[in-house]
Formats: C-alpha cells, sequence, structure tokens
C-alpha cells in the first residue's frame, strides 16, 4: 500500500481540468452549455446516444423488438458525442436534465414523450409493447429485481474499477483493490445464478439480460477496460456461457454497431435511421 495520503479541505472545490480521460466534460454544476437542437428523424422513436454500455441496452432492445417483427419499433438513432460535449446542448438537456446518454424521444405521442436512464427506457419500451418483460408476476419480479441490480451494480464497476483501473491519471492500489474485490463479487454473483439459470430470470430472455450483457458480458469478453485477465474472467465459466449465447443473437449483433465510432473500419454504424443501413454496411465489407 502506499504511503500517501489526502486531507480533504474543509470546503471542496473545483479544479477544471483535474486529469483523467473526461476531465474536459466533468463539472459540478447541471445544465447546458450551448444552445442546440436535436435531430428529429422520420421513426416514431427518437434515440440519442453512444455505444457505451448503457447506449448498448436500448439500440439490443429497438433491434430485438425489430426482430420479432414490431414495425412500431422503427427508430432513428442519432450519435451524441460525449467527448464533445453534446449532451450539454440545450435539447438535450430539456430531453435528459441529467445529461447523460442514453434518452429516447417517443414521438408515436403527443406530446412526445422524453424517456431518460437506460432501465428505465428498457421497462417502458417493454410494457410499450408488451414484450421482454415476464406477465407472470413471480418471474416479472425476478427480471425487474435483476435489472435493478444492474442499475446499482454498474456504477460500481464503471465509475468505480473502470476509472480507477483504466482511465484515471495516476494509478493507486487502494481504490483498484477496493473496486476490484468489489467487480469479482458481482460476478461471482452473476455466476453463481447463471449456474442455475439460463437467463437472469430463468428460462427466458428480458430486458434483465440486455442490461447486464453489455456491461458484464463484455467485461469478461475483454471488450471494456482490457481486464479480463486481471480479473480472472475465464474463471466466471456461468457467465463466459450466458455471454456468448447472448452475443450469438443477430439483434444484438446490430444492436452492438449502433451509435458506436470505434472498432474496425467496417463495424461502426455511427447512425442508423433505416435497417437498410445495416445491408449497406454489410455490403461495404465485400
Amino acid at each position: 500500500m502506499t504511503d500517501t495520503t489526502y486531507t480533504p479541505p474543509s470546503v471542496w472545490k473545483w479544479e477544471p481540468g483535474n486529469g483523467g480521460k473526461f476531465a474536459n466534460i466533468n463539472r459540478p454544476v447541471a445544465g447546458a452549455t450551448h444552445d442546440k437542437a436535436l435531430p428529429v428523424g422520420k421513426q416514431p422513436l427518437q434515440l440519442y446516444s453512444l455505444a457505451t454500455p448503457n447506449g448498448v441496452k436500448v439500440t439490443v432492445m429497438l433491434e430485438e423488438l425489430l426482430e420479432k417483427g414490431i414495425e412500431a419499433a422503427e427508430y432513428d438513432a442519432h450519435l451524441i458525442q460525449i467527448g464533445e460535449g453534446d449532451q450539454f446542448g440545450s435539447g438535450f438537456v430539456e430531453a435528459n436534465p441529467n445529461s447523460k446518454i442514453p434518452v429516447l424521444v417517443d414521438h408515436s405521442m403527443n406530446p412526445p414523450q422524453r424517456v431518460f436512464e437506460s432501465g428505465a427506457i428498457l421497462l417502458y419500451l417493454a410494457e410499450k409493447f408488451g414484450e421482454f418483460l415476464p406477465t407472470d408476476p413471480a418471474k416479472r419480479t425476478e427480471c425487474l429485481s435483476w435489472l435493478f441490480w444492474q442499475m446499482g451494480s454498474a456504477p460500481i464497476l464503471g465509475g468505480g474499477f473502470g476509472h480507477f483501473y483504466a482511465y484515471a491519471p495516476e494509478k493507486y492500489q487502494y481504490p483498484i483493490d477496493r473496486y476490484t474485490m468489489e467487480v469479482k463479487r458481482q460476478l461471482d454473483v452473476l455466476d453463481r445464478h447463471l449456474a442455475d439459470n439460463r437467463f437472469m430470470a430463468g428460462d427466458e430472455y428480458t430486458i434483465a439480460d440486455i442490461a447486464i450483457h453489455p456491461w458484464y458480458g463484455a467485461l469478461v469478453k475483454n471488450r471494456v477496460y482490457e481486464a479480463a485477465e486481471f480479473l480472472e474472467a475465464h474463471t466466471y465459466t456461468n457467465v463466459l456461457r450466458w455471454t456468448e449465447e447472448i452475443d450469438a443473437r443477430p439483434a444484438v449483433q446490430r444492436g452492438r454497431m449502433v451509435n458506436r465510432t470505434w472498432g474496425e473500419p467496417n463495424e461502426p454504424l455511427h447512425e442508423r435511421h433505416d435497417a437498410s443501413d445495416f445491408t449497406e454496411k454489410t455490403e461495404d465489407k465485400r
């Protein structure tokens, strides 16, 4: 352990640009920084997002709904470049006062309905279209318990472990040890549960799986933080089995492409406005 200590001041003062990958967009106040209206496409649902794990939850959900033939789930996915501060534009802040992606605006309603927070969006879409949320009361409760488990647990993985292990300007043993211990405990929770269940709520694929997979599935497959070896991800065999089954779903493969700006040249689909966007992307690979 390091012997470096920090004594907090009596009153904390913000020092802009204090280091870290996202220092240029972090600030201790809310609200818009500039005027910028959100674009509106032709589809009933308008999504404003980026293909982070929270963003992928919603694009996968929408693609799963379309896979079932639900045409009313057609959507425009507009790219929000969080590194450039798009989430602080006036239009985005009006849609989500918390200035975080993703945010959905449902224009099939009058007035349009805004929905922010990824878990709330999944629940909204599941209830709107009657899919991926069990109707049996016991199974529904199990599904929602795991959905809210993800919403409470992922900040430990992302803002805790991910920040101090991958993004912090300096590495300190205490926070890395502390958050590594908790993330491994979370993986063990999942692994023990999935030893007896095909999916998070039993045999039925639900919004609980759609919420958890982009975070913990990506973690064990080394798609976030490049920490799979560090965490001994190969030991969580049930999480890996579950991840690989979900990875194989066509809607998941499409959903992971949308609003993505990194990866192999033909992998990202910066914006999605029609199903043909995927066809054109596939043709580009040939």
